[in-house]
């Protein structure tokens, strides 16, 4: 890849993502103007007084603005995840979730919601605790035999998941129908009305130190992706490297589901179009995913809050849209050269 074309589709990822977010102010059931939004945002910025009414104020700061942000931040944060673990665990039918993240988040959240009656702060609380608890079994799992084979990561994940998922089918069966059972199935459903900046702050801590950590290393990931012997043949410490990209990924995937709930295919189906745009090469796969992850969940985020009456679930959606793409993935590449 040329120099030039390296530059133009950095430029194009840095901008995407904003013009993306941009774009959301004015999608939702109140149409906004260009001018207004204009106004709006330049006018808070720059302290002058544009006699904005307070309904278009608190509609584009704190309605609209955190919901884009947050739906950048986890849309390219499950992208970059998935990826990560693709080119870790050479499988392409990985996820961000391979590890339990989502199942151990979802039983926490249910959990909170039945134990604190749907506070907030529990629900992140646990959501996080249980996602790392998650990943931290699978993790002894896999190290069975005193190392961290790939096969036995990827086979503790799924035991992981399943047990979390029979768990939040039990707290269904005890919760309240009336109340508390709607809040868990909405959650797990994922969505993004709630959002607050308090949701970005405190969960873009977690978000941006894994986030950070999987772009410092992602040269290594290239390493890793050839095999153990090879990387090990080339002076890398395995163990170390493994457990650094478990982690930051883990902790990026943990930090997006606490405050979103789960949302699927984001992880799965994103690194694979980065990869027929700009190939195999993790130091340009890891930022293309965060940029096309960001701007692919704003982009449903929008659709869902338009398409019916009342919004619908991001999780549905993103379903609806990954599994058809991955039909079509399928016959493009016969079941073979991913």
């Amino acid at each position: 890849m040329s120099t030039t074309r390296k530059r133009i589709i950095y430029i194009i990822l840095i901008i995407a993502p904003l013009l993306c977010i941009f774009a959301s102010l004015f999608v939702g059931r109140y149409p906004l103007s260009l001018p207004l939004v204009v106004k709006t945002l330049w006018g808070q910025i720059a302290l002058i007084n544009y006699n904005i009414p307070d309904m278009y104020q608190t509609l584009v700061w704190d309605v609209r603005m955190p919901r884009a942000i947050l739906g950048a931040m986890v849309g390219g944060c499950l992208a970059v995840s998935g990826a990560s673990f693709q080119g870790l665990f050479r499988n392409p039918l990985v996820s961000s979730g391979i590890l339990g993240v989502s199942s151990g988040a979802g039983f926490g959240a249910a959990l909170a919601i039945i134990l604190f009656q749907g506070n907030t702060s529990a629900v992140y609380i646990f959501a996080f605790a249980f996602s790392m608890l998650a990943v931290l079994l699978s993790y002894l799992i896999g190290r069975v035999y005193n190392a961290t084979p790939t096969i036995t990561l990827v086979l503790g994940g799924v035991v992981v998941s399943s047990i979390f998922s029979a768990l939040i089918s039990f707290t269904k069966y005890v919760a309240d129908p009336y109340q508390q059972l709607p809040a868990i199935v909405f959650w797990l459903m994922g969505s993004l009305a709630t959002a607050r900046y308090h949701d970005i702050i405190v969960a873009g801590i977690p978000m941006s130190i894994g986030i950070a950590g999987l772009i410092a290393i992602k040269w290594r990931i290239n390493v890793l992706s050839m095999g153990d012997r090879e990387a090990h043949s080339l002076g890398v410490n395995l163990a170390v490297d493994k457990g650094i990209v478990i982690i930051c990924a883990s902790l990026a995937t943990a930090g997006a589901v606490c405050v979103s709930g789960i949302i699927g295919w984001v992880g799965l189906v994103i690194p694979h179009i980065c990869r027929m745009i700009v190939g195999n090469d993790n130091r340009v796969l890891i930022p293309a995913s965060l940029s096309l992850g960001a701007c692919f969940l704003v982009l449903v985020d929008n659709v869902g809050r338009i398409i019916t009456g009342s919004e619908m679930p991001l999780g549905i959606l993103t379903a609806l849209i990954g599994g058809p793409f991955f039909v079509w993935l399928l016959k493009k590449t016969k079941g073979g050269g991913w």
